[in-house]
């Protein structure tokens, strides 16, 4: 396992986390099940653990805390607000209404005192950043935090985030969490330049593009994962970026086999292989997936292989930019972009 520095914190933490989304009714995940993936994790040199308090409606976190009891100071712990916790309107968002409510219950939830990094899962156009970083200072300065950031936010919110704390002499985000793989590399062309003037720390999410890049989906072969069970619609291949997809991944299982190397290992080796990537996470579901994920930690591609994926994917290319939660708003509503 290779360790970096998270940002400008001083933490060292893993290149590959431990992402716990799966943990509960999501993936079917069981209690027991979850423990044991957390213990393979942490002795297979892991330390990062990312949850948030939507997975499940709460429940994994419930199964990070009594997978991680005694062992708390050993693991740099993650969680995340602002998606909705319910029908009630003020049970979202990244007011301070809701982030000093929603960050006791996930403290609760996990049955710690502090966590690590609180992240904004995604930006809210509702709420201005000062209301937000001022909310996230004071938490902070109560030692219930240690550090904060931000997920899946657009390159311009990142800088805005940035500014704001500046003007309004508040803390700052330190880290970003956008997904980034080989078949959704559009952060290239914008996040990631950002993140790198500003010296934040970059977790990224879905490293195997929800499964695309596992090695389980291949041309001919029935498209049978849990992830397609979930969202079939991105991986009904009568959709033109669906079939891209495949064709892409046909291309680089030839790369792969040429290099030596498991469709996991290139995957996971090309989004750690980016300097501007601290680490990436992985969300096993089973033990058996947690294991060949961590296979791939010491993955160091050469540069050969490298220009091969640059040449099936362009840099800064996003092969399904429709599913990106990156898109500004006006984007999306059209009654945005019209007086």
């Amino acid at each position: 396992m290779q360790y970096r520095t998270l940002g400008r914190t001083g933490v060292q933490v893993s290149s590959l986390a431990l992402g716990a989304m799966n943990f509960g009714r999501i993936g079917r995940t069981t209690q027991d099940e979850a423990t044991a993936i957390v213990d393979a994790a942490l002795q297979g040199g892991i330390n990062l653990i990312d949850t948030a308090d939507m997975y499940g409606s709460g429940e994994s976190e419930e199964m990070v805390g009594k997978a991680v009891t005694g062992r708390r100071d050993d693991i740099v712990l993650a969680t995340k607000a602002t998606m909705p916790m319910g029908e009630e309107r003020n049970h979202r968002g990244s007011s301070r209404r809701w982030l000093v409510t929603e960050l006791d219950n996930s403290l609760r939830r996990l049955g710690v005192d502090h966590v690590d990094l609180y992240q904004i899962h995604r930006w809210d156009p509702t709420t201005s950043d000062e209301e937000t970083l001022s909310a996230l200072t004071d938490l902070q300065r109560a030692g219930k935090i240690r550090y904060f950031g931000s997920s899946t936010f657009p390159a311009y919110r990142i800088v805005q985030g940035q500014w704001a704390a500046r003007e309004h002499h508040l803390s700052r985000y330190v880290t970003e969490q956008p997904s980034y793989s080989i078949l959704q590399r559009g952060i290239e062309s914008h996040v990631l330049p950002v993140t790198e003037e500003y010296g934040l720390g970059v977790l990224a999410w879905s490293p195997l593009a929800s499964g695309w890049l596992s090695g389980a989906i291949r041309e001919g072969r029935e498209v049978a994962t849990n992830r397609s069970a979930l969202m079939p619609q991105r991986f009904d291949l009568s959709i033109p970026s669906n079939r891209a997809r495949l064709d892409a991944v046909e291309q680089l299982a030839k790369v792969a086999d040429e290099a030596g190397l498991k469709m996991i290992q290139l995957a996971l080796g090309f989004v750690t292989a980016h300097p501007a990537v601290t680490s990436a996470i992985i969300g096993p579901r089973t033990l058996d997936h947690l294991q060949t994920q961590l296979a791939a930690a010491d993955t160091v591609l050469s540069a050969d292989v490298l220009d091969a994926i640059d040449a099936i994917v362009a840099p800064g290319t996003d092969l399904a930019a429709h599913e990106k939660f990156d898109t500004p708003p006006a984007l999306l509503d059209p009654s945005l972009r019209r007086r």
